[in-house]
């Protein structure tokens, strides 16, 4: 959280308002181009790493399918990415001249994609410290990064820094792993095992919709903030959105480490209630806690974080806050739908997220503005969890 933080300000001082649309737009791209890459299989990795914990060589086999799925992927994608580079960077950022930053990403591709597999297969096993010793290495390589390509090569090299950090994390994740007296580099490619590419396939589904509507509906909500109220506002809900993800990294991370490999082990309806209210009693005030902190201190924050080019964002906070609590209330419930591999039920919720995001900035900026974006996002969250609430009711039934 610190090194993002400081990756925020050095941005804020040398790229700008406008120049964090920009950063928005290639990162959603990003998510996009490597969750295709991967085949979106992280998830299930985690899950079936974690479900079939003791049993080796079926985790094994877990592995290689997952990896022989992310190399084909990852090539084909790099592929693709190269030969539509130039059309790519007038979709996602207007500028043909940027092209350069797909030639980055295409390059490095392969090494992104396996870092994240890595640590989705750390996370099963639950060795939590070598997966925070991961996350902290790929943080600091990115400030480090980060700051000299931006402090030379300005957007550009703030661009290039975005396509290339977590692939050199990588090498990090690894070497951890190698580590270990349970992982075999040969462990990651090997024969494609049919029934365990099925049960990934459910996962793959879920998870390709979430990494496509997700990064989509913000890619259009920002085109249509740049478009109605100029780059600069979308740039302001771009930091806005920033400093979301930076406080909620600790309750995000929370979720993804802990929740969702406890909650694939629980099987009785009883136990995965009191893992629920036990989330809710300590996962939910923090949220709070750190919103009302937040709202207090959003001048300094601003000022600290950002610059002051970046003052009119104050207007923002309000709802924005609101909304990530209701967002972080309603995952926790989400996670249990995504444990039981709830294919159909999951892809149709996060399609409708997308999708009603979308609709209700376009709505809500006629009538109050850039806060119409903020707005949108709360009043999405708390439908979110709503309908939540009613599946997850359901299962705890069943």
């Amino acid at each position: 959280m610190v090194t993002l933080l400081g990756i925020n300000k050095i941005l804020a001082i040398y790229v700008g308002p406008a120049g964090y649309a920009a950063l928005g737009q290639f990162q959603n791209a990003i998510q996009m181009i490597s969750a295709l890459a991967s085949g979106a299989i992280n998830t299930g990795v985690t899950k079936y790493t974690a479900e079939y914990q003791g049993n080796e060589p079926a985790q094994r086999k877990v592995w290689q399918t997952a990896g022989t799925i992310a190399l084909a992927g990852s090539i084909v994608l790099s592929i693709l990415v190269f030969f539509f580079r130039e059309r790519l960077a007038v979709s996602f950022l207007r500028d043909k001249q940027l092209s350069t930053v797909f030639v980055w990403l295409a390059a490095t591709l392969v090494f992104f994609v396996f870092n994240t597999l890595l640590l989705a297969i750390l996370n099963g096993k639950k060795e939590i410290s070598s997966y925070v010793f991961a996350n902290i290495a790929g943080s600091v390589l990115a400030l480090v990064v980060s700051a000299f390509m931006v402090v030379h090569w300005g957007l550009l090299g703030a661009l290039i820094a975005l396509a290339v950090y977590q692939s050199l994390t990588f090498f990090v994740t690894l070497f951890l792993c190698l580590k270990t007296t349970w992982f075999h580099w040969r462990e990651l490619v090997g024969r494609v095992d049919l029934p365990v590419a099925k049960n990934l396939a459910k996962y793959t589904f879920m998870s390709l919709t979430t990494a496509v509507m997700l990064p989509l509906s913000h890619i259009l909500v920002r085109d249509h903030l740049s478009n109605t109220l100029g780059w600069e506002a979308a740039g302001y809900w771009e930091a806005m959105w920033r400093l979301s993800g930076a406080y909620l990294m600790l309750i995000t991370t929370t979720l993804a480490v802990y929740y969702l490999p406890r909650l694939s082990e629980l099987k009785d309806p009883e136990e995965i209630k009191i893992e629920i209210y036990r989330g809710y009693k300590i996962i939910l005030p923090i949220t709070i806690l750190c919103g009302v902190a937040i709202f207090q201190l959003k001048g300094i924050l601003i000022e600290i974080m950002f610059s002051k080019d970046f003052k009119k964002m104050e207007m923002l906070f309000a709802w924005q806050l609101v909304g990530d609590t209701l967002k972080i209330g309603s995952w926790i419930l989400s996670y249990l739908i995504l444990s039981r591999a709830m294919v159909g039920v999951y892809v149709i919720t996060e399609i409708f997220l997308g999708v009603s995001f979308f609709c209700l900035t376009w709505i809500l900026t006629i009538w109050h503005g850039i806060q119409g974006v903020v707005i949108a996002h709360s009043i999405n969250y708390l439908i979110y969890w709503a309908v939540m609430a009613y599946y997850a009711k359901k299962i705890i039934k069943g």
